[in-house]
């Protein structure tokens, strides 16, 4: 195999591997290493988990043993070369005699951005930087826009009708039977907008974020779980947090029993409005409740705002599966970084029926919200389009 395919090669395994670490590794990010010896031969992979402690490079370093001098490590993200949670990986590469480090991109962080490859370079160590990067740094975006603005990356995840339509008019909605299999904000005359295979990717997306939104309406009118039932493992659950500015949450609704009975504290209520005697009813059910001033205009607390404490929290990623108010609020408010549209093959019009997002919406087309880097996907009869609002390793996107 020539040297640049087999490079490529074991770097798609390093990113297979780091992808492993998807719901085990955050608030850090997802790494993967390969190490091959001086013939080319893998003798060590790792991936990191925060649990583990043990950075990816560390893992591999270890399985490799001697075999490791004279050889290379393929990595998704450059080696640290600072003292965190542990010592520099840089030291250890440098000691165990690695040859060479082929890696896809820099760390986001713009502190330690290229430290560790010119600590490598220092050392005689061969660097090569860049070989699937496009792949890298869309598996770590939440990561950067975490690290690099304090805030989780924001997608916006809605399913519709291809007139754009997330339900019928309220008065004709039928409840399904089996609330929150991830797609239909309240049914669709009994039917969900899109199929299996689109509603289950949904907690595949679920499994991806730290945390999930949506409104008080949505828990009012689907009373949905709003779980990760992906099945894949988890370190922390996923935070379901709730805009609820009167603090409404029924204490009898399937998310607030859900926390009584699992214990795991996965509840967080942002309010502006809140009597102590019922904000203690539900903390004593194990829900978390959080007042903040009422900013804007309607009496809510600002979403930039609710970002802010978020990433204090040490959620680097979040998916909003709200209503029409809620996903107009975050589009007008510029916080959405990206979206993740589902679309059905069907038309529902009718003046009643609910839009995807409504509110005050913009003026014109020009100032009009820009999705960029379009890609799409099918599932079954259904498809998506994921794409960007904003560069998540750009700076201070809030």
């Amino acid at each position: 195999m020539p040297v640049h395919a087999a490079d490529e090669h074991l770097l798609h395994r390093a990113l297979e591997l780091a992808r492993h670490g998807i719901g085990l590794a955050s608030p850090n990010p997802y790494v993967g290493a390969v190490i091959t010896d001086a013939q080319g031969n893998v003798v060590g992979t790792g991936t990191y988990t925060y649990a583990g402690l043990k950075h990816a490079e560390i893992l591999a370093l270890e399985a490799a043993g001697a075999r490791a001098r004279g050889g290379t490590l393929y990595i998704n993200l450059e080696p640290h070369a600072h003292q965190g949670r542990t010592p520099p990986c840089t030291d250890a590469l440098i000691a165990a005699g690695v040859h060479r480090v082929v890696a896809s991109m820099p760390d986001p962080n713009p502190k330690v951005s290229g430290r560790g490859f010119d600590n490598l370079r220092a050392a005689g160590v061969r660097v090569e930087v860049g070989r699937l990067e496009e792949q890298a740094r869309r598996l770590n975006e939440g990561f950067a826009c975490y690290i690099r603005n304090g805030t989780p990356l924001v997608t916006l995840k809605s399913a519709m009708t291809l007139d754009g339509k997330i339900s019928p008019p309220p008065g004709n909605v039928l409840r399904p039977e089996a609330p929150d299999q991830g797609l239909a904000p309240s049914g669709f005359r009994g039917k969900w907008i899109t199929g299996e295979a689109a509603r289950a990717h949904v907690h595949e997306l679920r499994h991806q974020h730290d945390a999930i939104l949506a409104g008080i309406g949505t828990i009012l009118a689907d009373n949905p779980l709003l779980t990760d039932r992906s099945g894949r493992p988890r370190r922390r659950p996923l935070l379901r947090v709730i805009l609820d500015s009167h603090l409404r949450l029924p204490v009898e609704s399937r998310l607030v029993q859900s926390v009584a009975k699992e214990q795991d504290n996965s509840v967080l209520v942002f309010c502006s409005s809140v009597t102590e005697q019922r904000k203690s009813q539900l903390e004593q059910l194990g829900i978390h409740v959080e007042q903040l001033p009422a900013t804007r205009p309607d009496g809510r607390p600002d979403l930039p705002t609710i970002l802010r404490r978020l990433g204090q929290l040490e959620i680097t990623s979040l998916m909003i599966e709200g209503g029409a108010t809620v996903n107009g609020a975050a589009l007008v408010a510029g916080v959405v970084d990206k979206v993740f549209l589902y679309y059905a093959p069907k038309i529902l019009g009718g003046a009643g029926s609910i839009p995807f997002a409504a509110g005050a919406g913009f003026e014109d087309t020009h100032p009009a919200a820009q999705v960029k880097h379009l890609h799409l996907h099918r599932f079954g009869e259904d498809f998506a389009v994921e794409g960007y609002l904003r560069e998540p390793y750009g700076e201070s996107n809030c």
